[in-house]
């Protein structure tokens, strides 16, 4: 199975898949699945903006609601996990995972699947250890505070993870595990991020929650984005095959956004995505522990008195079969509950931001016996909401053989006037580059063992960018360390949720020539202005 692997996407849909088609069309090859590590933006509507953590004169519709509305249909499967620049009212609707249009799934603040026997894992959002052991109580509308607290990640995600027996194929986090920097060339790394220094020296760059399942889940790839930029890492297990680690940067120019790579498939099993029954019976035996009160909750734990561990036996696997009808096929069963941007809408014109149901996360819930967060939470503050479906009419599932129906309207002046400051052919001018090369694993007592570059790697050798004006061949790291190599200059680390997030809705011309050089540069955060006062956390 062709997989396409993309970082950061910042709503920028229509460019991604362009990207994708040019590399298909070069190639000659048919990528079966695109996967988006985080900051997804699937904005419906400019009242969505309103709940995204980003200052609001950088709030741009961008081109997910085209897809959302029909306009336009993804050309290829597309998966993501969120990550700290989301639409969060909208994914708040679907914390199991569910479609937000047609062809793109997104896989809920938690969640495993299985796509022809490729079984692929997911966390959303990113580490704040003042949330982790919080319930998630947050709805819309949101303020400051609880905009940014619910994509914080929950203990309860992780303990969840923690009861998977079975083998995880792929991985995909927002957040960097902590500690995969020391299995990576740290030194090319602290020459294009000098302000991660102080992190790295303190390892405490990424998430630490991350970091244990990792060791934990042992998955043969690992992807994450958020730190924007690209990084390869082999990371070693005592007892299991080595992690291969990949991070990639977002959607710009002369930025290393996309990565293709093989992973083997079941050739009997159409390219769908189904449930994962272990996980389904997770969720059902772990849902007493669901907490959506801002309070500490703990999970379980051995000396207690109840039940901590939740990896399911054939008898609840078999419950949870029966309680699916013995189909785990994800349904196609995509409904609007909100209306589509269109050009000249406000946030005043549309409907006050409210919590909602949705049909996906009911039916669901009512299969499975679990209960849906964000219904606990109204029940909690008085709310009595009930589906709306008032947008089914015109939102349905739309079929690969209805592509050639879809036509698309003008858009507004305003996203002309920001997408005409990128060159559309140079977005889509993808460029081959040589194999990418995983570093080598550290071992114990410093044996390391030689990796044969002669040998192709399981991941494929396709490396694709938007155009740079130098490119750059990741050789093979050496096993260095921060104080080796790093540049004597050492920034401030500036924090890593507002961490360029600017720079994608502003002119792009500003950054169309930086490159990777061998000398210090003097760092200064562009816009820096606009967070002195009050730094996203």
């Amino acid at each position: 199975m062709k997989i396409a692997v993309e970082g950061c996407a910042h709503g920028e849909l229509d460019n991604i898949y362009a990207s994708l088609q040019e590399a298909e069309r070069r190639d000659n090859i048919k990528v079966d699945l695109l996967i988006c590590c985080g900051d997804f933006q699937s904005s419906r509507n400019v009242a969505d903006l309103a709940c995204m953590a980003v200052p609001p004169k950088y709030r741009k519709i961008c081109t997910f609601y085209k897809y959302f509305s029909g306009e336009k249909v993804a050309p290829v499967l597309t998966i993501f996990i969120g990550g700290n620049h989301e639409a969060s009212n909208y994914l708040q609707e679907l914390p199991y995972g569910g479609w937000v249009a047609p062809k793109i799934y997104y896989m809920g603040y938690v969640g495993v699947i299985n796509i022809a026997g490729v079984r692929i894992g997911g966390l959303s959002g990113i580490y704040k250890s003042r949330d982790f052991m919080k319930g998630r109580c947050e709805k819309p509308p949101y303020d400051e505070n609880s905009k940014r607290s619910v994509y914080h990640i929950r203990n309860l995600d992780v303990f969840r993870l923690k009861q998977i027996s079975e083998p995880i194929d792929v991985f995909l986090s927002h957040d960097w595990p902590t500690g995969v920097y020391h299995h990576g060339n740290v030194a090319q790394l602290l020459r294009r991020k000098p302000f991660f220094r102080e992190e790295i020296d303190a390892n405490q760059l990424g998430s630490k929650p991350c970091e244990e399942l990792l060791h934990h889940l042992k998955p043969k790839f690992w992807f994450s984005a958020h730190l924007h930029c690209k990084f390869a890492a082999l990371v070693p297990h005592e007892d299991s095959p080595p992690t291969k680690f990949l991070a990639l940067d977002k959607c710009l120019p002369k930025r290393q956004f996309l990565q293709l790579l093989d992973i083997p498939h079941n050739e009997d099993e159409k390219l769908q995505i189904s449930y994962d029954l272990e996980w389904l019976t997770i969720l059902h035996l772990t849902n007493h522990l669901l907490n959506v009160q801002n309070s500490i909750t703990f999970m379980p734990g051995a000396g207690g008195n109840e039940r901590f561990k939740f990896t399911p036996t054939d008898a609840e696997r078999e419950l949870i079969m029966s309680k699916m009808n013995n189909c785990l096929k994800v349904p196609e069963n995509f409904r609007a509950t909100a209306a589509s941007h269109k050009p000249g809408d406000s946030a005043g014109k549309l409907k006050e931001l409210e919590p909602k149901l949705n049909p996906q996360t009911v039916e669901l819930c009512e299969t499975l016996g679990i209960d849906d967060p964000i219904a606990l939470i109204s029940q909690k503050h008085g709310l009595n909401i009930s589906l709306d479906t008032s947008y089914y009419e015109t939102s349905t599932f739309i079929a690969d053989s209805d592509e050639s129906s879809i036509t698309c309207c003008n858009e507004d002046s305003d996203i002309v006037e920001q997408e005409s400051k990128i060159n559309a052919l140079e977005l889509i001018d993808v460029k081959r580059l040589t194999p990418m090369k995983l570093p080598q694993p550290k071992l114990t007592g410093g044996d390391v063992e030689e990796v044969d570059s002669a040998e192709p790697s399981e991941v494929d050798k396709v490396n694709y960018q938007l155009p740079q004006a130098q490119e750059e061949v990741l050789p093979l790291p050496s096993q260095s360390t921060p104080e080796e190599t790093a540049d004597k200059a050492s920034p401030k680390r500036v924090l890593e949720e507002t961490e360029e997030i600017v720079e994608a809705q502003i002119d792009i011309s500003e950054g169309l020539n930086d490159s990777v050089t061998s000398t210090t540069k003097k760092f200064k955060r562009r816009n820096e202005s606009i967070y002195a006062s009050s730094p996203d956390s």
